[in-house]
């Protein structure tokens, strides 16, 4: 863990590690270079999606599969993603020391962009697995620069040879820190993910008029940035009419000029909102539309709503979930069940095998942030759960 955090690493110790950027890369260097002294064969895919595979008695069965990713959001965690790409190495690992066979064979995946940032939207890779997303959409999305996915993936010499499709597997896990303070502040150990809350992306811009900000009377006035900041106030207040565990975020946010005494004519920002329940996701889509209009009628602006990116609410497989209870149970470690509030690659896994993710406390919940800690005791006992779980998904 400590090694691949040099790779990025941030004055404030997190790490930045953009998708197909040149740390991206080096981090695939070193996670094919550790799967290679594994003795696991490795082969990578037309998303560079990467798939490190230790051989079972019956090599053709469906594999047991285990991983997240290694990219990260600008200046993120050294922890997020990473965590369940190396403990599922290290419990290939101790297998191999101990000389233990599994029926399934057990692969381990680096997942492609998962995070986003640069390419909307998140959890590409796996989505193109899964035959969510298809493979020349995602070629052909281009980051703020203008610069293609695919331009990106073969500079970095990552567009792999394997063909980017769904296949079956014998089932999923990922481990992965919470991102959230549930487990730190009720003190428990492990969190048995019984699912992942949907979530929409939108992108929403709103074009006035350009003027200067001293002679133009208030009521002659089209503030591009008034209306904006009406809309996003309003969406704030959202989340309280739908649902307790509901979340609405504008995460993103640009405007034209952007000069002191020049009336803005034209604002962009993003709004990104989760939740289990694919009636309130609809409901607050609607209720968000409905305040953008609403504010950019009273400064006379046009607006535009695109969505971005999203994913449709998963329950995980039951069968799955019990598996990590029982290494839980084994280990004695305290554990209890939720859902993931946060987009993770076992979405898309979930369309094609049975699918369970393992989460593990991290320090006062912060994540996507150079603040971003854990205990390694929570890792070890993450690691530990998720070697447990995998030796009997691998041999069911």
């Amino acid at each position: 863990m400590e090694e691949m955090a040099r790779i990025g690493a941030t004055k404030g110790g997190g790490v930045n590690r953009l998708t197909l950027t040149d740390a991206d890369k080096e981090a695939r260097d070193l996670f094919a270079a550790w799967a290679g002294e594994a003795c696991l064969d490795l082969r990578i895919d037309e998303m560079g999606n990467m798939f490190a595979k230790r051989a079972g008695r019956e090599n053709d069965a469906p594999p047991a599969m285990a991983g997240s990713h290694l990219d990260s959001v600008p200046n993120g965690g050294r922890f997020d993603g990473s965590l369940g790409v190396l403990a599922a190495l290290e419990a290939v690992r101790m297998l191999n020391d101990k000389n233990i066979s599994t029926r399934r064979p057990i692969e381990i995946a680096n997942w492609t962009n998962e995070e986003g940032p640069r390419f909307p939207p998140s959890m590409l890779g796996s989505g193109v697995f899964a035959g969510a997303i298809p493979l020349e959409t995602a070629y052909e999305t281009k980051d703020a620069d203008g610069v293609r996915f695919i331009d990106e993936l073969e500079r970095i010499g990552y567009r792999g040879d394997a063909p980017c499709a769904p296949r079956s597997i014998g089932s999923y896990l990922e481990l992965h820190i919470e991102q959230g303070p549930a487990l730190v502040s009720e003190g428990v150990q492990v969190g048995v993910v019984e699912g992942i809350f949907g979530l929409t992306w939108l992108r929403v811009t709103m074009k006035g008029e350009r003027d200067h900000a001293g002679p133009t009377p208030m009521h002659m006035r089209r503030d591009a940035l008034v209306g904006a900041a009406r809309t996003i106030a309003a969406i704030r207040d959202i989340p309280a009419k739908l649902h307790p565990e509901f979340v609405a975020t504008v995460g993103e946010f640009s405007l034209s000029p952007n000069a002191i005494n020049v009336i803005p004519d034209d604002v962009t920002f993003s709004v990104d909102f989760r939740h289990s329940e694919p009636d309130l996701l609809a409901e607050a889509r609607r209720l968000i539309e409905e305040a953008a209009h609403r504010e950019a009628a009273k400064e006379n602006l046009e607006v535009e709503i695109q969505e971005v990116g999203g994913s449709t609410p998963i329950a995980f497989d039951e069968s799955v979930a019990q598996v990590v209870r029982s290494a839980c149970e084994e280990s004695g470690y305290s554990h209890r069940s939720m859902w993931s509030a946060a987009g993770h690659d076992a979405r898309y896994a979930a369309d094609l095998g049975p699918t369970a993710m393992i989460f593990v406390p991290c320090v006062a919940g912060k994540s996507h942030s150079e603040e971003e800690d854990m205990d390694w005791e929570d890792a070890y006992r993450g690691c530990d759960v998720l070697a447990r779980a995998l030796l009997k998904t691998a041999d069911s």
